[in-house]
């Protein structure tokens, strides 16, 4: 965190001479579009002296860049007790802070968890284990409190891909759907009684199975239905997919976007790391080849799609910074390095022109 706190410090003496800039960015058209990226693990990579470059090779700063590209939220995942300092209470707060000085919003995606919290994960953090279900819930709403109190985010999650629930056993919702409901409804009633302006998200990984979960969740006080789509995983139709947005949207009256989605410019990798995504069967063919122009268009399709919809107000990029930062030789390195929005120069690739409202 050492370069991190260094970085922060900079942007803070000299904030007051770049903010009336970019507080009037926002991405464009509109304040309410999001144009958001995933960079969770950046303070990690900034520590290893990373460089990045555009496209004439000149130097750049990566999180200015970002911004002059179009992007105008930031999305940061919170672990509660990590094994490291990597996704925890206090980093997430000190990058929060200096991600605010250069005028982005904040979007937090809590995962009620010490690590990955997903569909086929949602393993209740190791502090929280011996709880019962009453002391559970008011961890949950002291959690977000903190998170209210101390960061105060324009967007959070409460929880993430949540569509198999939260924090087993007891808000599995196979077994106990009113108990997952009373878990969520604790962490809204946290976001509520700190602020009106930020806005509630629940989020649900693909869309097959959305209108039922959000079906579950309806009697809930939320702002913003989040959809992951992967084509890897969630089918490779972005019809089907803005046919189901074009039903939730229509259905439940919220607004809409695509919480997390990926595609990659290559096949190839840049450390020893197997990556996720690295067949021609996982992708969109003939459209979206596995190129930096394949990749610039189906972020392009995707995002003009969403905004076709009505309440449609965005989408989020997860791993945007996902390089091969470890070094070519890793083999515990980045899944993600031939998804991310550089390229194995760690040169800015064509598909940042996609991130602007304007």
């Amino acid at each position: 965190m050492r370069k991190l706190k260094y970085t922060l410090i900079i942007i803070l003496i000299f904030g007051c001479q770049s903010g009336s800039e970019n507080n009037n960015h926002w991405g464009g058209e509109s304040p309410d579009l999001i144009s958001a990226v995933d960079i969770s693990f950046y303070p990690t990579i900034s520590e290893n002296g990373i460089l990045f470059y555009n496209d004439q090779g000149d130097q750049i700063n990566f999180l200015n860049s970002l911004f002059e590209k179009g992007v105008n939220t930031i999305r940061l995942r919170l672990w509660v007790d990590p094994v490291d300092d990597s996704s925890s209470f206090n980093e997430i707060k000190e990058f929060s802070t200096l991600l605010k000085s250069l005028g982005f919003k904040i979007w937090i995606t809590p995962h009620f968890s010490d690590t990955w919290a997903h569909p086929g994960q949602q393993q209740i953090p190791n502090e929280w284990g011996s709880l019962n279900f009453e002391e559970i819930k008011a961890e949950v709403y002291s959690h977000i409190n903190q998170i209210m109190n101390e960061i105060e985010p324009e967007y959070i999650q409460i929880g993430n891909e949540i569509n198999t629930g939260v924090l087993f056993p007891h808000g599995n919702i196979e077994n106990n759907s009113d108990q997952f409901i009373e878990i969520i409804s604790q962490g809204i009633s946290a976001v509520r009684s700190n602020s009106t302006q930020t806005k509630v998200i629940l989020h649900c990984a693909g869309f097959e199975a959305s209108q039922w979960f959000f079906n579950l969740v309806n009697p809930l006080d939320y702002d913003i239905i989040g959809i992951s789509y992967y084509p890897i995983w969630h089918g490779k139709s972005l019809n089907d997919l803005q046919l189901k947005l074009i039903e939730l949207s229509s259905n439940f009256g919220k607004e809409i976007l695509i919480a997390e989605t990926a595609y990659p410019f290559t096949l190839g990798w840049n450390d020893w790391t197997n990556n996720i995504v690295g067949l021609e069967e996982q992708l969109i063919l003939p459209d979206y080849p596995a190129t930096p122009s394949g990749q610039q268009n189906f972020i392009r399709d995707l995002k003009n799609m969403v905004l076709e919809i009505d309440n449609g107000i965005g989408f989020c990029y997860w791993g945007a910074e996902l390089i091969a930062w470890d070094g070519e030789n890793s083999e515990n390195g980045s899944v993600w390095e031939n998804q991310a929005l550089f390229d194995f120069n760690n040169t800015e690739l064509p598909v940042l022109q996609e991130f602007s409202y304007d």
